[in-house]
């Protein structure tokens, strides 16, 4: 059986912070930001408005994927949400 791999991009209601993850669910993965279930990070700074993904059949290719994106500028990060998402500009507004 083949797995799908997501690389995730969420942020706060307010589009001031981002965080970036990679799961194999990326309905629950999200649910479980929104729901605050695991202590750490999108918990502490209400991060759970999903805003980008990328699917990948390699997991190794998607933890890539993640690092590249984490490592990228936010000015970047925000270029792909705008491809992704073009109603994200004025949401951001």
């Amino acid at each position: 059986m083949l797995r799908t791999y997501y690389v995730y991009l969420l942020t706060t209601a307010n589009h001031t912070t981002f965080y970036i993850g990679v799961t194999n669910d990326l309905a629950r993965r999200v649910a479980e930001h929104k729901a605050g279930l695991h202590q750490g990070f999108t918990k502490k700074y209400n991060v759970h408005k999903l805003v980008y993904f990328e699917t990948f059949a390699d997991v190794n290719a998607a933890i890539a994927r993640e690092k590249q994106l984490k490592a990228g500028s936010r000015a970047k990060k925000l270029g792909l949400i705008n491809t992704f998402n073009p109603a994200w500009e004025e949401l951001a507004a």
